[in-house]
């Protein structure tokens, strides 16, 4: 069997010293691939160069929601120069996040903005974070006409009737490792209540290690884990989440 880490880290320092026996790893148990997501754009330029440098691995560049304040036109001119890129598979990761408040609501909001607009501008997917800030992502989302473009919306943390929301937009939803801790009880259900051909699964490595390694530092080898949950959850096979996921994973992000 085989599976796709839809969303990891890989740029940042967990990842310094091992990240070549990291994802040795994963290649060697079965981790076809692994998106590398940049929130900045020092963290972008390399996940890029880990990209370049290993065959299964593709990035993603775009301004987190953390870092909205530092996006200005040289920002959107390094993000716009640099989508094209071979391995750059998607804009993102992008969006809201109102729980931390790095930036300002309103620098959010416009970086949220500016970089849909640039991802239409390219025909890129988009990947979108999205904490504690339900009504305001699927708003603006609307607004902007994502869903001519499409993408995930990652780490997914709203409830069942959002993720159909976001469903019928043309968006998949990203489960992550947390779906394997008892106390999270509407992320079960969103995994329960969704198509499989809806889902995509991820680490957020090094961040959110899944049962049996919760609390220490999670790698994309550990995607595994994810598919078994929802295996259990949806009470169907884990070859059949493997298959299906890596075929959503594919076709959202032109793997080839």
């Amino acid at each position: 069997m085989n599976f796709i880490d839809s969303h990891a880290h890989l740029d940042l320092p967990e990842f310094k010293k091992d990240i070549y026996d990291v994802i040795c790893r994963a290649k060697e148990s079965g981790i076809e691939n692994i998106i590398t997501i940049g929130i900045g754009v020092q963290e972008c330029k390399t996940a890029m160069r880990i990209a370049e440098n290993y065959p299964s691995v593709y990035a993603a560049i775009g301004i987190h929601p953390h870092n909205a304040k530092s996006l200005d036109l040289k920002t959107l001119d390094f993000l716009e120069n640099n989508v094209k890129t071979k391995k750059v598979v998607a804009l993102g990761e992008m969006g809201l996040d109102f729980f931390r408040n790095h930036s300002s609501k309103e620098d959010q909001i416009r970086a949220f903005r500016a970089q849909l607009d640039l991802a239409k501008s390219v025909k890129l997917p988009v990947i979108i974070h999205d904490r504690d800030a339900h009504d305001e992502t699927l708003s603006i989302l609307k607004e902007e006409k994502a869903g001519l473009i499409g993408g995930v919306i990652h780490c997914f943390s709203g409830d069942a009737e959002m993720a159909f929301k976001c469903i019928d937009m043309g968006f998949y939803i990203s489960i992550p490792g947390t779906v394997t801790f008892k106390n999270s009880k509407e992320q079960i259900e969103v995994a329960r209540k969704i198509p499989i051909e809806k889902i995509l699964i991820e680490t957020d490595s090094p961040f959110l290690s899944p049962v049996p390694y919760r609390g220490k530092r999670n790698e994309p080898l550990y995607v595994k884990y994810v598919a078994e949950e929802i295996a259990k959850i949806k009470n169907i096979q884990l070859e059949d989440v493997a298959r299906t996921t890596v075929a959503n994973t594919k076709k959202l992000f032109s793997l080839t």
